[in-house]
């Protein structure tokens, strides 16, 4: 008996593959490489990408919120009158168009930072992935709601819900990320401080949120609070947060 024939003959019987009628080198050697590649497809899961997903994945991730940036200044449109009177009345739409950059400005470097504990790609990663990236591509239409509106109370109030979602989408990634990616002393230090941060982030959202029922302004004035808390990766203000 052949070789291959005791190979196969030794495979248990729920894996064993019809062995090539002719016989033939050449229909034994296409019998091996389908077996193999079959196999490999088989033990396919999603761990292994490992880095090199990760780093796929932060790039679809870099690409999407490029866009979305490119949206949200795309619906600054320059007066057709002449003057700085009428440049003048565009102030409410750069306004909210600057507050809007900073904040995905935020998300996009605390992401970066995040991933750079990702070691695998899970299907929960992805999905959070995606989730917060679904949130972040509705900032350019309550930015440019809060612009047109002129900051009164009813966009004010949007602007403050759709900024507030995000956090929610991004708890849910660090979370998965923190389960899934480096378990080093670092790693760990760094999640135990993003994460109380990202609490007391929304809850100041959470009061904003309350507080635009008082004034659009003071709700306003509560995503600017949670913009200077994220402003910096790492930070003295950190320290309120750590061990």
């Amino acid at each position: 008996m052949c070789p291959v024939g005791q190979e196969a003959e030794k495979r248990p019987a729920e894996t064993r593959r019809p062995f090539p009628p002719d016989g033939s080198r050449g229909a034994i050697s296409d019998y091996k490489h389908r077996n193999r590649s079959e196999e490999r497809g088989a033990d396919l899961n999603e761990t292994d990408e490992g880095r090199g997903g990760v780093n796929r994945v932060e790039a679809f991730s870099d690409g999407v919120i490029a866009i979305i940036i490119t949206i949200m200044v795309l619906e600054m449109k320059a007066p057709e009158e002449p003057g700085l009177a009428h440049l003048w009345a565009l102030w409410p739409v750069f306004t909210a168009y600057v507050l809007s950059y900073a904040y995905v400005a935020i998300y996009w470097v605390n992401h970066h930072r995040m991933f750079a504990h990702a070691t695998r790609i899970t299907n929960d990663l992805l999905w959070a992935n995606i989730a917060l990236l679904f949130t972040l591509s509705l900032v350019p239409f309550a930015t440019a709601y809060l612009g047109e509106q002129h900051f009164t109370h009813d966009a004010a109030l949007v602007y403050m819900c759709v900024m507030m979602l995000p956090s929610f989408a991004y708890v849910w990634l660090q979370a998965v990320i923190r389960r899934t990616g480096r378990q080093d002393a670092a790693a760990q230090a760094y999640h135990h401080r993003t994460l109380r941060k990202g609490a007391v982030a929304s809850a100041i959202y959470a009061s904003g949120i309350a507080l635009t029922f008082v004034s659009p302004w003071a709700g306003l004035a509560c995503a600017a609070l949670v913009a200077v808390l994220w402003f910096l990766p790492k930070s003295p203000i950190d320290a309120l947060f750590g061990d």
